[in-house]
């Protein structure tokens, strides 16, 4: 079924462009979580093995460590020929790459026992926090120092992991240590993809920088512990968000973890610029097809509402005229009837009174005779001008009933109303002046006859109008140029004529 209503078609066209915004703009923000998702998973996943990695080689070199405190407790290994001896002291693991040395010190630091060289090297660690460290306190157990450059070997940055060695009767007896190298690390980090912006840092528990991706030398060492994100990682229990990056400000996705059983932190950071690339690029191949489709919708519905306003005023003016005269623009015949019979259809319903007004144009043909068809012509559209000007209220009804005669139909009318208002166009045509010389009166005049719903129980409008035209024959026996009123007949000849007939 055609919609009709023009409004009704650009509604809907933009309704219709409405919901697709918006079914792009939650497919959009699906993408948008989706790729936030899958960086999450990434990062989380990276910070994973780093950890699992990295737990597993120190246990490995904590397990060494301790297979050294265990072989120094022996009484018999100081019989033992000093190379058999480091093999004793030191397993093959601690010759692994990026591992430095196992050194054993004596009370005052002095290395007494060397993974590298037999006889030992002539090196003292007195100074080195993670001998103070052991030095100290008893019960510190496994210690990661920070970072350091060795006196004696590569120059690059080392941690040291130590263990205290005690005598018998608990008292300090120096340190065992084995010292790995940062490159370790960073050889760690440059295998994987952390897009273009991307970052990875590893820092101690209380927020010294070990290694970092991007690699700064400078920044190996230096604290980040006073920084928004150390700080938020200190307080938080999740395990990522977004936050800025604490050495050049780039806002990531941040996923930390901590290496079980040692005071170490990953971070893997993806910046929000890498995570949401893609989507970018797809979001604006959707949003600008939604765009061109929304664009296009909105001016197809304002393309067809305007063909269907064109097509409704067309339709308008179709029926505005297959009802109207085209000679007077009053309704013609048809339309008189179906507004007849509306009107007396309503009357009847609300018992309202309803008037009818039939007018003849007086010697009409004489006139056409005389002056000619156009001039008869000009004549009635003349006089339908006047009729169709008393015709002022939405409900009447101005009518050329055929020829030169012509119907007013006048709801809520009754018959004083409908008398007085047919006198007015009466003379309101009489004072047109239009020259008739074939009339008595020497100009065109009319003859009116009026009935009323208020005079008899007609059957129908029809019978109402036979009554108006009974009334108005006997306005034109009666002279012509002159009203009368229908009353019910009192002789065969009268027909219900009111010979109570108006003169002008």
């Amino acid at each position: 079924m055609m919609i009709r209503r023009p409004n009704a078609v650009l509604a809907i066209g933009i309704a219709l462009a409405a919901v697709l915004t918006l079914i792009a703009a939650w497919v959009m923000a699906q993408m948008r979580h989706d790729a936030l998702a899958s960086a999450r998973a990434s990062a989380s996943n990276m910070a994973l093995l780093f950890e699992r990695d990295t737990a597993r080689n120190f246990d490995v070199y904590n397990l060494s460590l301790q297979a050294v405190i265990d072989a120094i407790d022996d009484p018999r290994l100081a019989s033992l020929p000093p190379d058999i001896r480091q093999n004793v002291l030191f397993d093959r693991s601690a010759t692994a790459k990026n591992l430095g040395a196992i050194f054993v010190t004596n009370a005052v630091g002095d290395v007494v026992f060397d993974s590298r060289s037999v006889p030992p090297r002539s090196l003292n660690v007195a100074d080195r926090d993670y001998f103070i460290a052991q030095r100290d306190s008893p019960h510190v157990g496994l210690f990661l120092s920070h970072p350091f450059i060795p006196r004696d070997g590569p120059a690059n940055a080392t941690i040291g992991l130590s263990r205290r060695l005690s005598n018998p009767d608990g008292s300090f007896a120096g340190v065992v240590v084995g010292t790995m190298r940062l490159d370790y690390f960073r050889q760690l980090f440059s295998g994987v993809d952390i897009g273009t912006n991307g970052a990875l840092a590893l820092t101690l528990a209380d927020g010294t920088l070990l290694m970092r991706r991007p690699y700064v030398p400078d920044l190996i060492g230096k604290s980040v512990a006073e920084s928004a994100l150390f700080q938020r990682f200190q307080r938080s229990q999740a395990s990522g968000f977004f936050s800025l990056g604490p050495v050049d400000r780039v806002r990531r996705w941040f996923a930390l973890r901590r290496v079980e059983g040692y005071p170490l932190v990953f971070s893997v950071a993806v910046a929000a610029d890498d995570i949401y690339r893609e989507w970018r690029v797809r979001a604006w191949i959707i949003g600008t097809l939604t765009a061109v489709l929304d664009i296009s919708l909105i001016a197809l519905a304002l393309m067809f509402t305007r063909q269907l306003r064109q097509r409704g005023a067309v339709e308008a003016e179709l029926r505005a005229q297959a009802g109207t005269d085209a000679l007077t623009s009053l309704a013609n015949r048809r339309a008189f009837e179906t507004r007849a019979d509306h009107e007396w259809a309503r009357a009847r319903r609300s018992g309202s009174p309803l008037a009818l007004v039939l007018l003849d144009v007086d010697r009409f043909k004489l006139y056409n005779d005389r002056y000619g068809h156009l001039a008869g012509d000009d004549a009635l559209a003349a006089v339908a001008h006047a009729i169709g000007a008393h015709a002022r209220r939405a409900a009447d009804c101005a009518a050329r009933y055929g020829g030169e005669e012509f119907v007013l139909v006048l709801p809520d009318t009754g018959e004083a109303q409908a008398l007085a208002l047919a006198e007015k166009v009466r003379a309101a045509i009489e004072a047109l002046a239009l020259p008739h010389a074939d009339s008595p009166n020497g100009v065109l005049t009319v003859s009116v006859g009026v009935a009323c719903t208020t005079q008899s129980a007609f059957a129908d409008w029809r019978a109402l109008t036979d009554a108006a035209d009974a009334a108005l024959y006997t306005a034109k026996r009666w002279g012509r140029n002159r009203v009368a009123a229908w009353l019910p007949a009192t002789t065969d000849d009268a027909r219900g004529a009111d010979l109570r007939g108006r003169s002008g």
